[in-house]
């Protein structure tokens, strides 16, 4: 008798199946990726998009990692009027474009601006693979940019997070330039004794990868993050070798010296407080 109490209260208490997920309002559950277990959203956003269960990290758009990182009412946007056009007239580009826009509420890729992290100022760039993958065209490069050149005048810390598919197609050597762009704006920054530090999400390939998505500092990644250049079959086809299971994932980089840690998102803010109060400048003490 207890044992069918025990049971049924089980059953009551279970998340919704996939029978009855009608009845359920959308967006009020979020079933894992990886492990398949259904959580209800809010319990997940508290989480930081980490699975309770199996640690799987859920892709972040760029404002939830505002939102994950930076001390309450003090983050400031910059340059979010800038939009692509279609230099080359690729064809529907523009009608893409707008469709991204209408779906992410952005203008492009890449969130950039300046706030505290653990009372540290910092500015930082955050890619958004909803919009057109995260791919790098003109203005995710040039915003990158007038962020990295703002950090360097106001003398403050620089952070990425990157996740991209790469260039973008659309633009064809206006976006490839962005490669060499950015990659000088981070000599500059560096030779002024600016801290550049790149958190490597996932997916972080193709130009990105092989730009300034390499070249901080500190190069972190989060667990399990796909980054590489060219694409597994590729590779696999090019050298006529079956690659390791675990090649160009974050744990792959870092046991071959790509990288200096994989950082699960819910240790992120604390590690980067320390960073940026170790590198403080002004001698304050955060």
């Amino acid at each position: 008798m207890i044992k069918g109490f025990l049971d049924r209260k089980k059953k009551n208490n279970s998340v919704p199946n996939e029978q009855n997920k009608q009845d359920v309002p959308e967006g009020l559950m979020k079933k894992c990726e990886k492990c398949r277990k259904i959580y209800y959203q809010k319990e997940m956003l508290k989480n930081l998009l980490v699975c309770p269960n199996c640690g799987h990290h859920h892709a972040m758009n760029a404002w939830e990692r505002v939102d994950m990182l930076f001390d309450d009412q003090t983050f400031e946007e910059w340059d979010n009027n800038i939009i692509s056009s279609n230099p080359l007239d690729f064809p529907d580009y523009e009608e893409k474009l707008q469709k991204d826009r209408e779906k992410t509420d952005l203008n492009e890729a890449v969130v950039t601006g300046k706030g505290l992290i653990g009372e540290n100022p910092v500015a930082v760039a955050i890619m958004d693979a909803r919009f057109r993958m995260g791919s790098m065209g003109s203005v995710v490069g040039e915003k990158i940019v007038r962020a990295m050149e703002r950090a360097r005048e106001q003398q403050i810390p620089f952070i990425i997070f990157t996740a991209s598919g790469g260039a973008r197609m659309q633009e064809g050597v206006l976006s490839l330039m962005q490669m060499t762009k950015t990659s000088i704006a981070i000599k500059r920054f560096s030779d002024e004794g600016g801290l550049f530090i790149s958190i490597m999400t996932h997916p972080t390939t193709g130009g990105v990868s092989a730009s300034f998505a390499s070249l901080g500092d500190y190069n972190f990644a989060e667990p399990a993050a796909l980054i590489g250049f060219a694409g597994r079959r590729i590779i696999e086809q090019t050298i006529r070798e079956k690659l390791p299971k675990d090649f160009q994932t974050a744990e792959f980089l870092l046991k071959h010296g790509q990288l200096d840690k994989v950082i699960h998102r819910l240790e992120m803010k604390e590690l980067l407080t320390k960073i940026l109060k170790m590198h403080r400048k002004d001698g304050a003490i955060s």
